[in-house]
């Protein structure tokens, strides 16, 4: 299979890979176990699943700036943030956090990406050039 490349918005630059997990809900960095990168939050698309080292793809953030950014800070001690976030709706906190911690962050990512990707591919995100590939 040939990879398949998008173009993309850059919020954080930088280069993350790893396997892609899909949430339809927004995402509560502080309802995520620092040690695991488990979802805690009950009733989460996700919950159960770890966003340790993921390329996650969720529409945003919710939660005060305190708990999100106490949230990614604690992934970010066990070395399990997220390697790369493709979000649908960036807000500030989230954003910096992505920037303080430097997780490759995009949005506005050419439609076709998301009618194309699965939970469980592997991709590439390139934040700093603009491109997502799946690899």
């Amino acid at each position: 299979m040939s990879k398949k490349v998008f173009s993309c918005h850059k919020i954080s630059e930088g280069v993350g890979e790893g396997e892609v997990i899909i949430s339809k809900d927004e995402i509560m960095f502080y309802l995520v176990r620092p040690e695991t990168g488990e979802v805690l939050e009950k009733a989460h698309d996700i919950e159960g699943r770890s966003v340790a080292k993921k390329a996650i793809i969720f529409p945003g953030g919710k939660g005060s700036s305190v708990v999100q950014s106490d949230g990614l800070f604690q992934l970010m001690m066990h070395k399990n943030q997220p390697a790369a976030m493709i979000i649908q709706y960036p807000e500030t906190v989230l954003v910096a956090g992505a920037i303080i911690m430097e997780i490759p962050m995009v949005d506005k990512v050419e439609p076709d990406f998301y009618q194309t990707v699965k939970d469980g591919d592997h991709i590439r995100v390139d934040a700093t050039n603009g491109t997502i590939t799946i690899l």
